[in-house]
């Protein structure tokens, strides 16, 4: 079983990160962590942090020689800003220069400081903020080197920002994905990409903010991850619950969830062939998302991701109340994105991948990396073998 815990602020001195159980051997640069990281910070319309940060990381523990040891990885990210918040951070008693007092509308404010009693919103949205994401990308760092030990890739595009949607029906190969992320928005429609940069420079213009939807593929996901048997073992929940997990995304469809909804049965289901010659089914669609009863088919797994607009507006225009004197009021800024859903995708393909790297390892175990990748040729093998009379 894969487990990660993430601790940090936004703010604070550092984000840490620590993943148990990638079995031994599973080779890892420190330049494979770095890069993702940086591919989590793409995008048009990104505020000034983006320039900021550096993310410098420390490998503290599970590695050795480039190679993981089979116990616990923790993993450092430097706040590179800690010296500019250091007295207002400080884990030490003292009293903040500023308090925060209100709430900011869409976001983790209000409810946060009702739950845990606080006065200062600074308390719940150091923690909110989408800044924690960086250390679930570097879990995810080494989730995705684990699946490309069995052939299993994990990339995202832009589909939609704002009112901008991308009509192209091309899904992008793990070949294209350099390509994905050079653009701008990390879509490969180029005529949808220039109508979203105008979109995102109009937003930017008036200080508000975009949503959108990115589409997160899986390609060589073997069959048999996930299970019928129970509701907390289907994949697409797991999936679904995991990519929902993503600050500011408030919708999730595996495949075309949503289209076959308003289709009749005869239209809404992938046919099932049979390859004589590669002894195996296929479909020929993939309007399911690659999941059947909660069991991966063996084609891609697909998913699209919708994010909201960011609620920290360029400016003030959200009302709130001030938690302290009940007066209506306009809600602060923080440092804001116009949007963040190129940078959003990235995160979405962490969120993917650490999902079937877990039950990947659920289904093939090992305590090695050779043991673990055995054990999926094992598991191919007999797959491809045709049973030579029915199950009594």
């Amino acid at each position: 079983m894969l487990r990660y815990l993430t601790a940090g602020e936004s703010h604070g001195k550092s984000l840490v990160v620590v993943l148990e159980g990638l079995p031994a051997g599973l080779h890892i640069e420190r330049s494979e962590i770095t890069g993702e990281l940086g591919r989590r910070r793409l995008g048009y319309g990104r505020g000034p942090r983006m320039r900021f940060e550096q993310d410098e990381i420390e490998l503290l523990a599970g590695i050795r020689h480039g190679r993981t040891l089979g116990s616990p990885v923790a993993v450092e990210i430097a706040n590179t800003e800690w010296p500019k918040w250091v007295d207002e951070m400080s884990p030490d008693p003292g009293v903040p220069s500023k308090i925060l007092t209100a709430p900011r509308p869409g976001h983790a404010d209000l409810a946060g400081m009702q739950k845990y009693g606080f006065a200062d919103a600074r308390d719940v949205l150091e923690r909110a903020s989408a800044r924690e994401t960086a250390a679930r990308v570097v879990a995810g760092c080494f989730a995705k080197a684990l699946l490309a030990q069995i052939g299993l890739s994990v990339l995202s595009h832009v589909t939609a920002i704002g009112s901008v949607i991308s009509d192209s029906t091309r899904r992008p190969l793990t070949e294209d994905l350099a390509t994905v992320d050079e653009n701008e928005v990390r879509c490969l429609d180029l005529v949808a990409s220039d109508a979203m940069i105008s979109a995102i420079k109009a937003a930017a213009k008036v200080g508000d903010s975009l949503g959108g939807v990115a589409e997160v593929i899986a390609y060589g996901v073997p069959v048999g991850l996930g299970s019928h048997v129970h509701w907390d073992r289907k994949i697409d929940g797991l999936i679904a619950q995991a990519l929902m997990s993503i600050q500011a995304v408030k919708g999730v469809e595996v495949g075309d969830g949503f289209t076959v909804a308003r289709q009749p049965g005869s239209e809404a289901h992938d046919a099932i062939y049979y390859d004589a010659i590669e002894n195996s089914y296929i479909r020929q669609t993939t309007r399911a998302g690659g999941v059947e009863g909660g069991i991966t088919t063996g084609g891609p797994v697909i998913a699209h991701v919708a994010m909201k607009p960011l609620a920290t507006l360029n400016r003030p225009t959200l009302h709130t109340v001030d938690v302290v004197t009940k007066e209506d009021t306009v809600s602060f800024k923080e440092r804001t994105d116009v949007t963040a859903v190129p940078a959003m995708g990235v995160v979405a393909e962490t969120m993917m991948a650490l999902v079937l790297a877990n039950e990947a390892l659920r289904k093939f175990g090992g305590d090695s990396v050779a043991e673990f990748t055995r054990n999926h040729r094992a598991f191919l093998d007999a797959c491809n073998t045709a049973p030579s009379a029915a199950a009594p």
